[in-house]
């Protein structure tokens, strides 16, 4: 998975698609996202002492992360990703629509003498 937190992503199945949104946490072992404003349920709390009204609380729930894809940054829209690897030795992360660099993965290695 290529999708870090604070990455614009933009959900292709599901309830909310079509919605975008900034990542806010990522569950790599279960592989889901929890995107602002996406998948919101309503939490029904109790009157406590910290919340002495009570009521509703909605929140964001996980979202699969093959239900969301990465937004090209140069055209605006949903892009797959891929890997490419440069003549210095560095890996990086590009959009497949437009070409652009999304995020350098691996840096290059440095000589040490």
């Amino acid at each position: 998975m290529f999708i870090c937190k604070n990455d614009v992503v933009q959900v292709i199945a599901g309830d909310d698609k079509g919605a975008r949104g900034k990542v806010l946490r990522v569950i790599r072992a279960e592989g889901k996202l929890v995107v602002e404003g996406v998948n919101r349920v309503y939490r029904h709390l109790k009157p406590s002492r910290r919340n002495p009204q009570g009521g509703r609380l909605s929140k964001e729930m996980p979202v699969d992360a093959s239900n969301v894809m990465l937004i090209d940054p140069v055209q605006g829209v949903p892009t797959r990703v891929g890997v490419r690897s440069l003549p210095d030795g560095s890996k990086e992360l590009f959009a497949k629509k437009s070409g652009t660099r999304l995020r350098v993965l691996k840096k290059a290695k440095v000589a040490k003498n």
